[in-house]
């Protein structure tokens, strides 16, 4: 048993070896898909994306979910620090999209949506998230 198991391991090593391990370059896109509107789970993603478009990644965030909720004037009270940072990040270049089909589910409308925040669709959500080299998280 114990040679079978040492066997596995060898191949275990062997095989990780051949792989290539995945690097961001110093300027890969960054594409983060956003799903939830928790006060400290967003805090943490647009601290995380400014750091990471500071050093130069481009930034599109796709908010879907209950992420929407981010970008509509109907929940101004509880986000505003977030719409404005999403605001400021939208001021230095980065892209905000937003899930059309989560807009209907939970009844925002794209009147409600404050300036800046682009309407997704399978071109544009796709064209960001499969340009080259484009990195992705889901948060």
């Amino acid at each position: 048993m114990q040679f079978f198991k040492t066997i596995l391991m060898a191949l275990a090593l062997i095989v990780s070896g051949l792989s290539n391990p995945v690097f961001a370059g110093d300027k890969d896109p960054l594409f983060i898909a956003l799903s939830s509107d928790a006060t400290r789970r967003v805090g943490h993603v647009l601290h995380f994306a400014e750091l990471q478009r500071a050093k130069g990644h481009s930034l599109t965030i796709w908010l879907n979910e209950s992420g929407i909720l981010l970008a509509s004037r109907k929940y101004a009270d509880k986000h505003a620090n977030h719409q404005a940072a999403l605001a400021e990040l939208m001021s230095k270049g980065a892209t905000v999209l937003i899930c059309h089909y989560c807009m209907q589910q939970f009844d925002v409308e794209a009147s409600d949506l404050l300036p800046g925040f682009k309407i997704g669709s399978p071109e544009l959500i796709g064209n960001a998230l499969f340009k080259d080299d484009t990195k992705t998280l889901s948060w």
